[in-house]
């Protein structure tokens, strides 16, 4: 497994369009593994996340088995001349993790749910919309992906509550592309809001998180979703 790090350009009229286009950048992102078939086959899932840190730090990350090369990335959104783009040995990472390590750690989601308004309608992907909801739909997948999230102690917590545990979502993003239906060849308009949540947790099951940080949380993945990574907590 590797991860890759790749600083985007945002001075450029090529990134300011990948960055616009979570279609766009994920064709981009395909495009860098030279053995990956055009409909995706049985390849191994490749995840990706776009970090806007500031106006002047937007990163992409990367998750494959496989070694891309992003020439193309840097000709197109970087620095073609100063600066390229780093992979690092993944798997070894992976293999350190232990039960009962705490971390600092971020993750971009595609928060939904399912409802229908009456019990004959059939039921509907939704987004979730409000921090506390969107904080409610990954602290319901912890367990299962092998960690939890850490409580903030008692005495920092505010009177009125929305701090129990050390999670803040931010950066919501909502896209509305047109997505083509296979069995009849139309457009269907698809809506898509993500957030990035960033945290602290411990890990409860390191094969399972192992499992969450190389195939990915949740849904959208194809769009910038489900790609955590993990960071010394301070």
């Amino acid at each position: 497994m590797h991860l890759t790090r790749f600083r985007i350009n945002t001075a450029r009229l090529g990134a300011r369009g990948l960055l616009s286009s979570p279609q766009r950048m994920h064709a981009a992102v395909m495009s860098s593994f030279a053995d990956l078939l055009p409909n995706g086959g049985d390849s191994p899932r490749i995840l990706w996340r776009v970090d806007r840190n500031s106006r002047a730090e937007v990163l992409l990350y990367i998750v494959s088995a496989d070694r891309p090369d992003l020439t193309h990335l840097v000709e197109q959104a970087g620095w073609p001349t100063t600066a390229g783009w780093q992979t690092y040995d993944y798997k070894t990472f992976l293999d350190g993790l232990t039960e009962g390590s705490t971390w600092a750690f971020r993750l971009t989601a595609n928060p939904v749910h399912h409802v229908r308004r009456t019990p004959e309608e059939p039921r509907k992907r939704t987004a979730h919309l409000t921090p506390r909801h969107q904080m409610g739909w990954l602290l319901a997948r912890q367990e299962k992906a092998g960690f939890r999230v850490l409580e903030t102690p008692a005495d920092r917590r505010l009177p009125n509550g929305g701090n129990e545990h050390q999670l803040t979502v931010r950066d919501e993003q909502r896209h509305r592309f047109d997505k083509n239906e296979l069995s009849t060849g139309q457009a269907n308009r698809v809506p898509l809001v993500t957030v990035t949540f960033d945290g602290r947790l411990e890990v409860t099951d390191p094969a399972a998180l192992r499992r969450t940080l190389t195939l990915g949380l949740g849904k959208a993945k194809a769009y910038g979703c489900g790609l955590m990574t993990l960071a010394k907590a301070g």
